[in-house]
């Protein structure tokens, strides 16, 4: 989170004055200082909160389009795992406003670019935390909305209606629809089969922060569900926003693999493990593609387009592997990857 301007009030942004009145109706924050920090890919926006020598972060989630409820659930189930997420000071449910502890500024993505060599530390404790999630939100996962058919089958037509169709402007035949329809099967099954667990959802280098104690600081919860023992991992090992050597990662699912509960090695061995791995991963980086240009075309945010190079490289290294994906990987290599280039 980077600091931008302290934010007065504006008669051209609604959410800020009501922002603005909520806290100053508060005796503690009547004087405080209010300076915008971050939006995301999403419609809340973040505000750093100073009062006096102390921090905290506002959050800004406007209720017809982000679901604070589903934060506060979420946090208070993560809360009881032991793991690092922001405490919950004063809420607004009705208003969609949030005050929260400040985990700081560093986020993973920042310290890596920084300091690429503190990545064995960051990336250990960041195995460790989803573990805990893993195992102590078997309590409460079943409260949790299901990664079933339906939501798998819709992240994917992501991809092909905002970088196939709006990006590209390719429209399938029915022979090349058959086929594309046919890999989407495979990456649905694998993700159903899997043993299932409390995921996170967007478990990447930019919603984890660097923190002195319990690290890391765990962000951007609130869409978590019951679903694939992979997503997280491969979210994290192969992320959007940051590559490693294959090399560095598989040292990495092997720290992850080898310390999962016995129960779960027990039907689900290590190369069965890399298998659900890939192609998870391969149905999160379509995904996220299509969210980069929905972004790009629909909200006007430009940022993440940077960042779907390397995701469709991912997706295209992992179809080298797969016979079952050569259609996807004609796809990506002889449509998507030359029109990325003229972006």
């Amino acid at each position: 989170m980077n600091k931008l301007a302290s934010i007065k009030e504006n008669i051209n942004d609604e959410r800020i004055n009501k922002l603005n009145f909520w806290l100053r109706s508060m005796s503690d924050f009547e004087d405080a200082d209010i300076e915008q920090v971050s939006g995301d890919a999403s419609f809340r926006r973040y505000f750093r909160v100073r009062k006096d020598s102390l921090s905290f972060i506002a959050m800004d989630s406007p209720p017809e389009k982000e679901n604070c409820g589903s934060f506060l659930k979420v946090a208070n189930f993560l809360d009881h795992m032991s793991v690092n997420v922001p405490r919950i000071i004063e809420s607004n449910i009705e208003e969609g406003f949030l005050l929260l502890s400040d985990l700081g500024s560093q986020d993973y993505l920042d310290v890596l670019i920084q300091s690429p060599e503190s990545a064995k530390n960051l990336y250990e404790d960041a195995i460790k935390s989803l573990h805990k999630i893993q195992h102590h939100g078997k309590t409460f996962q079943t409260e949790l909305p299901p990664y079933d058919e339906k939501l798998l089958k819709e992240e994917l037509s992501i991809f092909y209606e905002w970088l196939c169709s709006r990006h590209i402007g390719l429209k399938f035949g029915d022979d090349d629809m058959k086929k594309w329809l046919q890999c989407c099967d495979e990456l649905i099954s694998n993700a159903l089969k899997q043993p299932k667990v409390f995921v996170h959802r967007d478990f990447h280098s930019r919603n984890l922060m660097k923190t002195k104690k319990n690290n890391p600081g765990i962000v951007d919860f609130q869409d978590a569900v019951e679903g694939p023992i992979t997503y997280d991992i491969v979210s994290l090992l192969r992320d959007c926003y940051i590559s490693w050597p294959e090399t560095k990662v598989q040292e990495w699912c092997e720290d992850y693999y080898f310390s999962l509960d016995h129960s779960i090695k027990k039907i689900m061995n290590f190369k069965k493990f890399i298998y659900y791995f890939d192609l998870m991963g391969v149905h999160r980086h379509l995904k996220a593609a299509g969210i980069f240009f929905r972004l790009h075309y629909r909200d006007g945010k430009s940022g993440y387009i940077k960042d779907v190079p390397r995701t469709i490289n991912y997706i295209y290294k992992v179809t080298l592997k797969y016979p079952e994906l050569s259609f996807l990987r004609v796809l990506i290599k002889e449509r998507c990857m030359p029109a990325l280039r003229k972006v």
